[in-house]
This record gives structure tokens, sequence and C-alpha cells, in this order.
């Protein structure tokens, strides 16, 4: 039988077929007869089969059927919170060597409160393989499996309605994980590089995902929609047909045989996708996207290289859509690829009222969450906890080392300390040398640290990212760099982005917290949170605004931020655990030491002047306890020396 194909890509078309209530999708074909309530026996999900899951779904379900399977969707996922979502997918056990389908559809399950996510996982991806179209005796017995898992044993005795009810319900829910398993893996695939989660993780800005899915964004879709949720609506129950084909539909008033689009029933094929596995880094962290805001990658990816390219539409009686008759039973294909190009967000790839994805923000959230930078060091991986890293700032080794003894697990340094330890002013790009001699004597001593290094000590992006590989050298962990100035002026975003994009690209592995000043130096306070985006869309690793103590504010930035938020400490402003509740990561002391311990050696001299005992007690370290605490650099120092003679020796 053959069927005349109506091809639309129009994007006011598109938008108008999508809303006619005369054009639905299409129910794939049945391998064998279905029996609308299976009898239950011994097995939970007996008598469950692929034919009965399409048939019961929303997705492939009509007016009032549909209106009320739908409802019971969107209920299940009112239940799910988008942050949470992302969180658990971002921080899921042994997410490094996990298919992404696996990782995703184990974390909505676990989401959804269903038993077992893990089998969960398995057992969608056999169904989703044959999910819109096609006959394998395995996903027949993954329905029933997934019955089981999804319902519960303690709903093994209702009858009736009950029954009937409960069967809904369950084909439901495993209609969200379905649509979550290939599409929001192809979605991850399509906004990494080179089509795929990549080993370095790394990405350029939105504009380079809109460059280089322009390119594909008229070819026909592949098979990476298989499971057909729209661009990667990883939860949605209505807005695909399935991949697209390299077999283009023939042009409106052809006609076609039902194999000529590659489905019997006329649907593009739907064609397994290839694994997309997140590849392991070295440090076994998640692979993630580097640089630009994850939603405007995605954001990007929608809307220029959906997963899902074409929806098709069947029509149940004659209609007109796009100014062309359409008579029952003719197929309407709908260009989602090319028509969302001028929808900002790719809105089209999740639908259009009244079979709009409900599940957007969930989808979003799960692709966010596997993209999203991951710590990649020891050092990053501190600021991604429930409770803040406290980051004390020394001035010199021993301020360091007496630190790391008392417990702290990494230190800064403080540039005021620095600077004026040499008799230097800080601020105006003058301590270069001392800032490095201090970050090779702090290496010595093993520590994990980080350097304040004012801007860089230079406007050329190129001469910071050389004093970057020169304090990794010296065993820095990370690098804080301020975008104020010593004149009181803030330096251009522009440029202090450029900054921080040349230290990444120079040094990968070195944590940036990008430092502005507009509270510090109480100016331009209403650039701050455009300043932090563009920071971190250059690829800082957090972000820094000193000065800053306003809760509400502060709040707000950790809420729109996908980077940690480091916050100074004042005594005045939020406590430690007020800072955590508002969603702060770091928490820095700056030079409150350095100016603690001037005033207490002070102190200490007057009390001794005027006839007293210096206050302190037993605070004060001994003279061997002070002894002990630098002998560990010596040492260092000593074997590192020993090293490079044999080294000579071997090489003269």
């Amino acid at each position: 039988m053959s069927r005349t194909v109506h091809e639309l890509d129009r994007t006011e078309d598109v938008r108008a077929a999508l809303a006619n209530p005369h054009l639905v999708p299409e129910l794939p074909p049945a391998a064998e007869a279905w029996d609308p309530l299976p009898e239950r026996s011994e097995s939970l999900g007996e008598g469950a089969s692929m034919a009965w899951l399409r048939a019961t779904v929303p997705r492939f379900s009509s007016g009032e059927t549909h209106a009320r399977r739908r409802a019971l969707v969107e209920a299940e996922l009112r239940r799910v919170d988008p942050a949470e979502l992302r969180r658990a997918v971002a921080s899921r056990p042994g997410a490094a060597e996990t298919d992404v389908r696996i990782r995703v559809v184990a974390t909505l399950a676990e989401a959804l409160g269903l038993r077992e996510p893990d089998a969960v996982a398995e057992a969608v991806t056999v169904v989703a393989g044959t999910y819109f179209g096609g006959t394998d005796p395995a996903a027949d017995a993954a329905v029933a499996e997934l019955v089981g898992l999804v319902l519960g044993k303690e709903s093994a005795g209702k009858e009736g309605a009950g029954k009937e009810d409960e069967m809904e319900v369950a084909a439901g829910l495993i209609c969200l994980l379905v649509q979550a398993c290939d599409a929001t893996a192809a979605l991850v695939r399509h906004a990494t590089p080179a089509g795929g989660v990549s080993a370095g993780g790394a990405v350029g800005p939105a504009e380079a995902v809109r460059a280089g899915a322009a390119g594909a964004a008229g070819a026909t879709g592949g098979a990476d929609a298989a499971a057909g949720v729209g661009a990667g609506a990883a939860v949605g129950v209505d807005t695909a047909e399935g991949a697209g084909t390299a077999v283009a539909a023939p042009r409106v008033g052809a006609t076609a045989s039902p194999d000529a689009t590659g489905g019997a029933d006329g649907a593009p094929r739907a064609v397994t996708a290839p694994r997309a596995d997140t590849a392991p880094r070295a440090d076994g962290g998640v692979c993630g996207v580097g640089g630009p805001l994850v939603e405007e990658v995605l954001g990007e990816t929608l809307r220029w290289d959906p997963p899902v390219r074409v929806l098709r539409r069947v029509a149940v009686c004659d209609t007109r859509v796009g100014g062309r008759e359409i008579a029952e039973g003719e197929v309407v294909v709908l260009g989602i690829a090319g028509a969302g190009h001028g929808e900002a967000g790719g809105s089209l790839a999740f639908g259009a009222p009244p079979r709009e994805c409900p599940g957007r923000e969930h989808a979003l959230a799960l692709a966010a969450g596997i993209l999203a930078p991951g710590p990649r060091t020891s050092f990053a991986r501190l600021h991604h906890r429930d409770t803040p890293l406290l980051l004390p700032n020394a001035w010199d080794y021993a301020s360091a080392a007496a630190l790391v003894a008392d417990g702290f697990e990494a230190v800064g340094t403080t540039s005021l300390g620095v600077a004026a330890a040499a008799g230097l002013p800080d601020g105006v790009a003058v301590t270069a040398e001392a800032t490095l001699a201090l970050a090779r004597q702090l290496g010595g001593g093993h520590f994990l640290f980080t350097v304040d290094a004012e801007g860089g000590f230079s406007d050329d992006p190129a001469q910071v990212a050389e004093l970057a590989r020169q304090l990794r050298a010296a065993g820095a962990a990370g690098l804080n760099i301020e975008d104020g100035r010593g004149d009181g002026t803030l330096a251009p975003a522009e440029l202090h982005a450029a900054k921080i994009a040349a230290v990444k690209a120079a040094v990968p592995e070195l944590f940036v917290n990008a430092r502005t000043d507009t509270y510090w130096l109480g100016c331009r306070q209403d650039e701050t949170e455009a300043r932090l985006m563009a920071y971190q869309r250059a690829g800082a690793d957090a972000v820094f605004v000193p000065g800053l103590s306003d809760r509400t504010r502060i709040g707000a930035l950790t809420a729109r931020l996908d980077v940690p938020l480091n916050i100074l400490y004042t005594p005045d402003g939020p406590g430690l655990a007020e800072l955590a509740a508002l969603g702060v990561r770091r928490v820095s002391l700056g030079s409150l030491l350095y100016r603690t311990a001037l005033g207490a050696a002070v102190a200490a001299a007057r009390a001794v002047r005027d006839g007293r005992h210096p206050a302190g007690g037993g605070s004060t370290p001994s003279y061997a306890e002070v002894q002990t605490l630098s002998s560990g650099a010596d040492q260092d120092r000593r074997s590192d020396r020993r090293s490079d003679w044999r080294s000579d020796q071997r090489s003269g």
C-alpha cells in the first residue's frame, strides 16, 4: 500500500501541524494480537509485551485517552526535582565507565522510586531497540520484567479496573524510561566534540556548537534518536517519531511504498543507536563540557543539531495545514531540525501544545548533569561537597605548614601577606617574583595549595598563561586571578576572560578561581553576575566575589552559576554554616590571618614592654615546634638536590 507523504519544514507550518488534533502519531505495527488487559499469572508482568506497551503509552495515544495517560505521566514527573536529578546523574557511582543510556535511565528510575534501578536500566535498553517498530522476543520479555519492577509484588492482588489503572501507570513509567534512553545519550553526544563524550572534556563556546552543527543541520536524522524523544527530551512522552534515516521522504504528492522510508509503516527506520559511552579521564573524574555554560551548549545543540530531526504524523481525517489539503491516512513529515533554527533554545525539539514534552526541564537536567564539568583533581573535588572548603591563606612556608598540621586540607596564599613581607604594595603587579618564590617553597612541602596572583601580573593573556605554567610546575593546584586594578578600577571583562581562557588552555589541570572586585572596590556592582558568567564561560573552575555578604544576593548567584561560588569570610557577615546553606562552596580567609598575626606580634611585644605576660599562652607554638614545621621543607629540598645530583651523574 502506498501513501502520500507531505513534508513541512517552515516554523509556522510545523507549529500548526503539531497543534492540529487531526494529525496524530502513528502506532508502530504490532507483531501479534494484543490483549488489552493481560491476565496475570505467577509473574507480575505476564502478558505484557511490546505490542501492549505501544498500545498503552501516551506517546501513541490520541484524544481523551492521550490526555488521561499524559496526566498520569505529568503526576509522576512532579515528584522529581530537576535540580536533584542533575546532581544525582552527575555523581552517580561509576559514571565514567557507564554507558550514558544506562546512567540516565538508572538515575531517573531511582528518582521515580523504582526498585533495582540498574536492572530497570538494562531492561529499558532492550525495549528501546524496538519501541518504534520491529519485533524481538527479548524486548517482550524485557517489558514483562519492567512491569514487575515498576509495580512491585504488592500490587499483584488487584483485579478489574484497579488492575487496568495500575498497568496504565506502569506503561507510562516505562514510556518515560524508554524515551530517556537513546535520545538523551544522543543529545549528550551531539553537544560534545566529535559527536561523543571525550576524555579531554573540552568543548568550545556555544557559537562553536552552532558553527559545527550548521553543516549537518539540513541532513536527515541518524540512528541517534531511535528511542524517539524530541531532541533528546529525556523524559518526553509525545514529541518524537524515532530516528530519521539517510533515506529522504518522498516529495509532496509523490507516493511511496511502506518500505520506502525504511519502516513497515512508512516511518523512518528506528536503528539502534551506537553506544554513547563516557570515556574515563585519567583521574577517574566525570568527563564534561568545559568553557561555556552547559545550558548554552544544550540550547545551541537543540537549535542546530537536535538528535531527533523529524516528527511524523498521520491524518485521522481530512484536514488542512500550511495551505495544503491532507487526506485521511496521509503522512506528514515535520522537519524539526530546519524549523528549529529560528527558535531560541530549540523549543520545537520538544514539540508544541497540546503534545509538548512535559519533561523538558528533566531532560535538560539529565544532559547537563552529564555534560557539566566534573571535579578533575583532588583540589577541585574539595569544591564539590555539601560543606564548603574553608581556605586559610598563608604568607610563608611556616604559616602554611602550621595550618596543614592543624588539619586544614588545603591552603591559599595571600597577596597582601606576600607583598607586605617583601616591603611592597599589594595589587599593583610588582610581586610576581615573590609569589613564584613562595609557590616553590610551598611545593617543596607537598602541600595542596592555590596561589593568589592578583590580576596575573600582566594584561597579556599569554604572559599570564606562562605564569600559570610556572606555578603549576612549582606544585600549585590552583590560581586566583582578579579583575580589580591597583588604581581602583576594573579590567574589562573580556580581557579577564581572555586571561582565564589562556590559562585553561595552557594548564587545563590548574584550578582557576576567577575573582571579580565589583564589591571589593565598591564599583559597578550591577555587572557582578554578567562578569561571573563571562568568566565561567571562559573556563573558570570557580568564581570569587570578595566583599559580598548580602545573603539574598549570594543565594541568587549560587542558583545561577554552574561553578562553585567563593566568598570571603567577614566577621560581620554570614558564618560558615549559613554560607553552606546558601550554596557557597568555598570560603576564603584572605589576609585575615596575616593581619591577625601582625596584631598578635605587636600585642605580645607591647605586653612585655608594659610588664605583662603576652596573651596566647598554650596557642603559641614552641621554638621546637616551629623548627619541626620548617624541617620538612629542608629535608625535601635536600632530597631534591640529591636526586638532581644523581641525575647529573647518570647523564654525565
